[in-house]
């Protein structure tokens, strides 16, 4: 049977929606709600028939959203080639939707996964699903409950004829900036879900060092609540921190608590957690060979935050330094700040370089300069910083490192004493900052022509038998390490 075209459908009173939606949890209505409002009428659907009637009654009435109750109805309502957008929760949920729409649907017909997916379940499923003459699209979504509604950053990954198919709405539907919408076409395969994997990575760096900033800037500087905002606000207004993260931190130290009339982020517990995109970074770089240590002891400082009985516990067991106020704060606020943005270019160089390997082990073909500019407006990482970021790849597309790049790195040798005094003040008050700590250690083994592991490769050659290389000569090298052979005096 041949399906109906636009015109008689128009003639017969029945007006088919563009673009179909299912998972109406709070970012799914979101993004239906932004789709409809850039000119694309939507159908939406929700297991749950109650979540979806409340919807169509409040958030969307008077919109040109059709709410449906089933599958069966909700595919009908959709014009051809369909484009259905699953946001429900990563993992076998996706599979499941999947699986129940298949059989409703036609080739041609595109099905896109904007939840925080696996990469690995992406590349299955889009090789699965267009073998059978569907196309699959696994899109990257950042920007939170707010991006979901007026605009987010979106990294969509599987074949470029699928993202043409699509790029009408989501150049419409994502974050607008100075130079263009912030979206692209990312790459084949799960390419986009990786991309935010990495994207996420980079975030749990962030959010880390800034916490430990405030930890610094409240223990050491003795900056109560008040000056914490204000500290935060005015570096917001620069060049190199002025980002959302920044901007949202600076607006939480204002915020009272009813309850205790304190300061509100003084009566959360410090216990964080993780949803697993930190975690499968961690997994992947270590898989490709690649160092995150920023990202890395982020992923670590969440775990350990978890532990807090046993924290409680030890505190009482385990002392340390008493911490001295640093005498002159405005300029424990500038040591602080440089070792900030020091480490904040680090993990952003860690974060670059993962998805630089990526992209030559996948065949993902990524521009990373592309990267930063989606990421300058809508998503979480939104920063004024990723223009540098963005300029350093566009002048040299095969840069190995960040941490080359011309101004990033007269950056960092013009504030390293400030970041390597801020490490130092931190070690003698007992602080623990895992990341700043991290950041520096990378960018120490990354400028050093020369690391100990020249013993590390000894004693693997001792215990194992597993070869070296030499400085002097090629080849493959063994020793029997348990003769005599002296070292000469003076050696």
């Amino acid at each position: 049977m041949q399906f109906p075209s636009i015109i008689q459908k128009q003639a017969k009173g029945f007006m088919a929606q563009s673009f179909g939606l299912i998972g109406l949890a709070v970012m799914g209505e979101n993004l239906a709600l932004n789709v409809e409002r850039n000119g694309f009428p939507i159908a939406v659907y929700n297991r749950t028939s109650s979540v979806t009637e409340k919807f169509l009654s409040t958030r969307a009435e008077g919109k040109n959203v059709k709410g449906t109750f089933s599958l069966e109805e909700f595919v009908q309502s959709l014009d051809r080639p369909r484009k259905i957008l699953i946001m429900v929760k990563a993992g076998g949920p996706v599979d499941a939707v999947i699986n129940q729409l298949k059989p409703l649907l036609d080739k041609d017909d595109m099905i896109i996964d904007g939840g925080n997916s696996l990469y690995e379940d992406t590349e299955r499923r889009v090789k699965e699903l267009e073998s059978t003459g569907l196309s699959f699209i696994g899109m990257g979504v950042s920007g939170g409950e707010e991006g979901a509604l007026n605009g987010p950053s979106l990294m969509p990954g599987g074949t470029e004829a699928a993202y043409r198919e699509i790029e009408p709405i989501v150049t419409k539907i994502a974050a607008q900036v100075d130079d263009g919408p912030c979206v692209t076409y990312i790459g084949p395969g799960g390419s986009g879900h990786y991309v935010k994997m990495v994207h996420n990575g980079i975030e749990y760096g962030d959010m880390q060092l800034i916490a430990e900033a405030y930890d610094l800037l409240k223990n050491v500087g003795g900056l109560n609540h008040t000056q914490l905002h204000e500290v935060f606000a005015e570096w917001n207004t620069t060049e190199e921190l002025d980002s959302f993260l920044i901007e949202i931190t600076a607006d939480i130290f204002r915020k009272i608590d009813p309850d205790t009339n304190q300061p509100l982020v003084e009566m959360i517990l410090d216990s964080a957690g993780q949803k697993g995109t930190g975690r499968w970074t961690v997994m992947s770089a270590l898989e490709l060979g690649v160092s995150i240590p920023t990202i890395i002891a982020a992923v670590n400082a969440r775990i350990i935050s978890s532990y807090k009985q046993e924290r409680v516990a030890a505190s009482n067991q385990l002392s340390g330094p008493s911490i001295t106020a640093y005498g002159d704060t405005k300029a424990f606020v500038n040591m602080v700040r440089d070792a900030l943005y020091c480490s904040k270019i680090c993990s952003y160089a860690q974060g670059m370089a993962l998805l630089s390997k990526a992209s030559q082990e996948f065949n993902y073909n990524l521009n990373l300069s592309e990267m930063a500019r989606i990421w300058k407006g809508g998503c979480i990482i939104r920063a004024r910083f990723l223009n540098k970021i963005q300029q350093a790849f566009i002048h040299d597309p095969q840069l190995p490192n960040l941490l080359l790049a011309p101004e990033f790195k007269q950056t960092i040798l013009d504030r390293q004493a400030s970041w390597r005094e801020t490490l130092a003040i931190a070690a003698k008050s007992g602080i623990p900052v895992p990341a700043f700590s991290a950041s520096l250690d990378y960018f120490d083994s990354y400028r050093r022509a020369s690391l100990p592991q020249n013993l590390t490769q000894a004693q693997r050659d001792y215990f194992g038998a597993h070869t070296y290389e030499r400085t002097d000569k090629s080849g493959v090298f063994h020793t029997e390490w348990t003769t005599e052979d002296k070292v000469p005096a003076g050696v």
